[in-house]
Parts: structure tokens; sequence; C-alpha cells
């Protein structure tokens, strides 16, 4: 059991009705070179298979583990994340999603390069189809799917390679040669705790397309400024197709973006205040679910 004055970090992991996926995210996470973490499955109303899986793997895990579930009611991703944040009890938040493996300095690397009045921001790989189902268990643990030579066995392409070469020195001389525009990215992404909660976490008025970047220009509009963590933390993107997204939802999302833009707002007008009462613990809504595992 772990004291949270003892958390430096909590993990905000998005998903949804992919536990394939979802597993061998846990994989990752279970390899990081360190365990002052923890992880926040945010489950925007998956079946019960994902419930399944992420009590199976809390029984292995060496990090405490929280699965907050909503009913599914549409893309609610926003909102998910939102609850999460407000039962994360680490300093830092980091966010990536349910279908990224992440390297195992990935966490490291998100704690030591924090700087105040920063916020940093990744990036990610994509993978092919067969490249995604090559990848088990011991390729994940013995960190040989970060290698080029192991991604080009699996279908990989060599110009592509730069993106797994980043490794200390290395990464941050990357990281700073690369012109790749910085913004806050939910594949790989962190701030303060309490930065995240000065801008009333995600905007729930946001559905798919450019809800992160909304929530980084809010961080810009407090005084925040990013820093590039682009090459020096790794995470492998699944395949998958997009068929959740719609025209009409980019276009709300857009017009949503271009408000927070255009009017400097720094509080989400719909944010995660609504999840927490007056003394600031959490207080989510009646058929919520929440599983504590390790604590």
């Amino acid at each position: 059991m772990m004291a949270q004055d003892e958390l430096r970090a909590s993990v905000l992991i998005s998903t949804y009705n992919w536990p394939w996926a979802l597993e061998k995210v846990f994989w990752g996470f279970f390899a990081q070179t360190r365990q002052d973490f923890e992880l926040i499955i945010a489950d925007d109303g998956s079946r019960p298979e994902t419930a399944e899986l992420v009590a199976r793997m809390a029984a292995r895990s060496p990090v405490p583990i929280t699965h907050v579930w909503q009913p599914d009611e549409g893309f609610g991703k926003c909102r998910i994340l939102n609850k999460a944040l407000a039962l994360a009890r680490g300093e830092r938040m980091v966010v990536t999603d349910g279908d990224c493996i992440v390297r195992a300095d990935w966490i490291d690397t998100h704690i030591r390069e924090a700087r105040r009045g920063h916020f940093l921001a990744g990036s990610y790989f994509k993978q092919s189809r067969d490249t995604s189902e090559a990848i088990d268990e011991h390729s994940v643990t013995s960190q040989a799917v970060f290698t080029p030579r192991w991604l080009m066995a699996h279908g990989g392409k060599l110009s592509r390679m730069i993106k797994v070469m980043g490794r200390g020195r290395s990464g941050w001389l990357l990281d700073r040669l690369s012109t790749a525009r910085p913004t806050w990215n939910g594949h790989s992404a962190s701030c303060l705790r309490s930065e995240a909660l000065q801008a009333n976490g995600f905007n729930e008025l946001m559905g798919y397309g450019g809800l992160d970047v909304e929530f980084g220009l809010r961080l810009n509009n407090m005084g925040l400024t990013v820093r590039r963590v682009r090459f020096s933390t790794v995470a492998l993107h699944l395949h998958h197709e997009r068929g959740y997204a719609t025209p009409e939802m980019r276009a709300d999302s857009a017009a949503v973006k271009e408000r927070s833009r255009s009017e400097r707002l720094i509080r989400s007008p719909l944010g995660v205040n609504q999840w927490l009462g007056s003394d600031g613990e959490p207080r989510l809504g009646p058929q919520d679910r929440v599983t504590r595992y390790g604590y």
C-alpha cells in the first residue's frame, strides 16, 4: 500500500471497449523503471470485459489501479477524464490512451523533465495492423518492441525508426531539434494536477476532434509554456479505425476550440468542478462506478 504523498503521478488512461489493446498498455506500465505512480482507467462505458481485464491485471500490478466507469452515452472522453482527474491522488497528471504502449522510461521522463511554469507534450508512433497484432507480452516486458530491429522485422519502415531512437541525451537533443509544433497530446502529456484543476479540467463541451489541443490552449492562457518530450517519451500507438468520428462532431468541437482561443479562456465552462465536492473530494454521478485496487 502506497501513501498518497508518495504518489508522484496519476496516469489517466482513457478506454472504450477495447480490452485487447488495454492489456498491452498494462504490460508497458508494469515494466516502468519507477513505481511511484497510480493508474486510473478512465472508462467511457465499456462492456463488462474491460472491468474483468482490469481486475485480472490489478492482481499482478506493481502499482495501485483505479477503474472509473460511466454509462455509455456516446463519446464522453472529456467527461470521464474529468472524473478520473477528480479521483487522482498524484502530484502530476499524466495522460495517455488505452491504445498506446509506453516505453519503460516513460513515467520517469514525465517526472524528471517537469519544470515549473511548463507542461510536457509528447507524441506517439503509429503502428500498422500487422505490427500491432505481432506485439506480445514478452516483446513489451523485454523492451524489444521499442527497438528498430524488432519493429522492422514486423513490418516497420526504416525511415520512421527515428521515433524510437531517442533515449537519454539523444532524446533530449532530438526533442530540441524537432520542428513539429508542440501541443498538449492525449497520447503523452503531463502537468501538475493543481494546474489541471485551475483550468477546471477538460472541456466537456468538446466531442471528438481537438479536445487535447483545446486543453493545452487553456494551459497556455494560464501562462504555462509547452516543453517538448516528443522523442524522449516513446508511445507505440496500436492500429485502429475511427468510425466514431463524424463531420458534425468535428465541426462542433472546432467551434468550441476557437472560442477558447479567441476569448483566451482558462477555465472550462463545463469541467471537473462538477465532479468535486466543496471539500475537494470526488463526487461522481449515481450511475458511475469506481473500483480501487492496491491502495
